[in-house]
């Protein structure tokens, strides 16, 4: 039940009906009529901007479609009033027992409330962390993967069919790096000292790595030529990183489905494959590059390369695939991974990605625009840094990584719900300050607490419905005479839980998990604000002594309220709790 997509329905259908009586001109389009919550709850329970949006195509005043509206929309048995408002808006007030009804629709869904089909046959590829595989994940790293997997059961959520996926970048020169610093730990567990170069990487958790090596190889790469260990060096300690990654994921509750690697990507000739098909398109060509902006003439080298025509799919310039030596761009094995995307079937590609790759977004867009023929859309959602403090003060690097906090640092203090909750409390595109001590703090200004804290106090109002003798059970509750919520509070309640589903849809619509994290601490606090009010008036307390009648119905709001924190939980990876200790 989608209460606010079932009244536009009703806008269209009596737009429609004044169409077809001469009222209105054929043809409009009312794909951007909305209804939605007004800004102020004193103008009514719903506002539609349909006047607004067609009084220009259809040659009409605002006020004179609106004034037409609002009489047809007032006969429908769900509105007890239609005004009109401003240069046109036309805002709506609800039958109580609608509202009642939403809590029924809630109790009969289930945590399947608000579960939309609107991604209905729309398959769409989540790429997230894809952190190179060097070292254990750091506080960025977990930002991104909260996110992504956030997004992706936000999406599943709302009907689509949701693939997560993991790039190995294990073909680069990191990796190479990584299997000399591998190499001196291994020559650490063969009781020589480790020659830690500047470059290679010096944390802690490579000790566990070199001591495998020893295990595998004994001693048969020491003092061995760089040529006669490498390759096997560099594949046993990438192997060992990803495991170490899956662990660090697990810790969230976070599974891949799907781990693509890079290098396996350029072994299979998928690059030339790629750059060919672009070939054909008459979007490969041979051609120098004018500087880069900032850079004087003097200190440009031209050259010509191998360059992708961007240009054609909406990026500013053009953009090299191969050097002039031959070798290929850091560009192109990316070409040749979204062109497997695209291969797929995918309808929509989402790339999750660090900050640092916001000049990046625009030629990966181009090559998925033009690999797809315009068919396959790709959203990049860039990832803003997390400030983590402690006792007032930034928190400290770990000395297990070497140079930065890792995932592991932050979940052993926080906790994984409360790391994945607050990692959610900002868009994705702004800075983030994660402060120890106010996020596990127990008060309303620490969203996760709050929102917890209802859910925990629903299943306190469940058990001492029990414990007085009031069936509390979901099929009880379905059949209980809703009509009996009839106070204020009690339908500002109603209306809030009604918003859900229209919430999860504009949510995954835009791409943004945020939205349910920010509506769901407004949802706690209308319940919290109705629980503190029966503190006040002992006709809104729950539980009303002698009247299970009155009792059932009550809670029945309550666990309504319950269920649709526990779906957006849910969707967020944060468990629902039962009690507050």
């Amino acid at each position: 039940m989608n209460l606010f997509a079932d009244i536009r329905a009703l806008v269209i259908a009596e737009l429609e009906a004044m169409t077809a009586e001469g009222a209105l001109p054929a043809g409009l389009e009312t794909a951007n009529v909305a209804v939605e919550p007004p800004r102020d709850a004193a103008h009514g329970d719903m506002a539609t901007n349909a006047a607004m949006v067609l009084a220009k195509p259809a040659g009409q005043p605002p006020r004179a479609i609106a004034e037409a509206l609002a009489p047809r929309l007032a006969s429908d048995p769900r509105i007890t009033g239609a005004e009109v408002a401003g240069p046109g808006f036309l805002n709506l007030r609800l039958a109580p027992e609608v509202w009642q009804g939403v809590v029924g629709a809630a109790l009969d869904a289930g945590r399947d409330f608000g579960r939309s089909d609107m991604g209905r046959d729309i398959r769409v590829n989540v790429e997230f962390v894809s952190a190179n595989p060097t070292g254990p994940m750091h506080v960025g790293h977990t930002r991104n993967a909260v996110f992504g997997d956030a997004l992706a059961s936000l999406l599943a959520f709302a009907g689509h069919d949701v693939t997560r996926e993991y790039y190995i970048n294990d073909a680069g020169a990191q990796v190479d790096v990584l299997a000399r610093s591998a190499y001196e730990r291994y020559r650490e567990a063969h009781g020589l000292d480790p020659e830690i170069a500047e470059g290679l990487y010096p944390g802690d958790y490579l000790i566990p790595v070199g001591e495998a090596l020893k295990e595998k190889f004994g001693d048969t790469l020491i003092d061995k030529p760089e040529t006669e260990w490498l390759a096997d060096v560099r594949e046993f300690a990438t192997a060992e990183m990803m495991n170490m990654i899956r662990a660090d994921l697990a810790l969230l509750g976070i599974r891949m489905d799907v781990f693509s690697s890079e290098k396996a990507i350029a072994a299979s000739g998928r690059i030339e494959e790629a750059i060919d098909t672009l070939r054909r398109m008459s979007l490969i060509y041979e051609g120098t590059l004018e500087p880069p902006k900032g850079k004087l003439p003097e200190d440009w080298e031209e050259r010509e390369q191998t360059l992708f025509r961007s240009t054609s799919h909406g990026d500013d310039v053009d953009r090299p695939v191969q050097k002039s030596d031959g070798s290929w761009t850091y560009f192109a094995p990316d070409i040749a991974y979204h062109w497997d995307k695209v291969g797929r079937g995918f309808d929509v590609l989402i790339d999750v990605l660090g900050a640092d790759h916001g000049g990046y977004v625009k030629r990966l867009k181009a090559v998925v625009s033009a690999l797809s023929n315009g068919r396959v859309e790709l959203d990049a959602k860039l990832i803003q840094l997390v400030k983590l403090f402690k006792n007032g003060e930034p928190f400290k690097m770990s000395k297990r990584a070497g140079t930065f906090v890792t995932l592991r640092d932050v979940v052993d203090q926080a906790g994984p719900d409360v790391t994945r909750f607050v990692m959610l409390t900002r868009k994705n595109d702004a800075a983030l300050d994660f402060d120890f001590d106010k996020v596990l703090e127990q008060s309303k200004d620490n969203p996760v607490w709050y929102v917890q804290y209802a859910h925990a106090r629903h299943r306190s109002v469940l058990r001492k419905a029990a414990e007085a003798g009031i069936a509390a059970d979901d099929k009880t509750l379905r059949g209980a005479d809703l009509a009996k919520l009839s106070h204020e509070a009690e339908i500002g309640l109603a209306k809030k839980i009604a918003e859900w589903p229209r919430l999860v849809e504009i949510a995954a619509r835009g791409h943004e998990p945020h939205r349910v994290a920010f509506y769901l601490y407004e949802l706690a606090s209308e319940f919290h604000a109705l629980w503190n009010r029966g503190n006040d008036d002992p006709a809104l307390r729950f539980l009303q002594e002698g009247d299970a009648d009155t009792s059932q119905a009550k809670i029945a709001l309550v666990r309504a309220t319950g269920v649709v924190i526990s779906a957006g939980l849910g969707i967020l990876g944060v468990t629902p709790v039962e009690e507050m200790r």
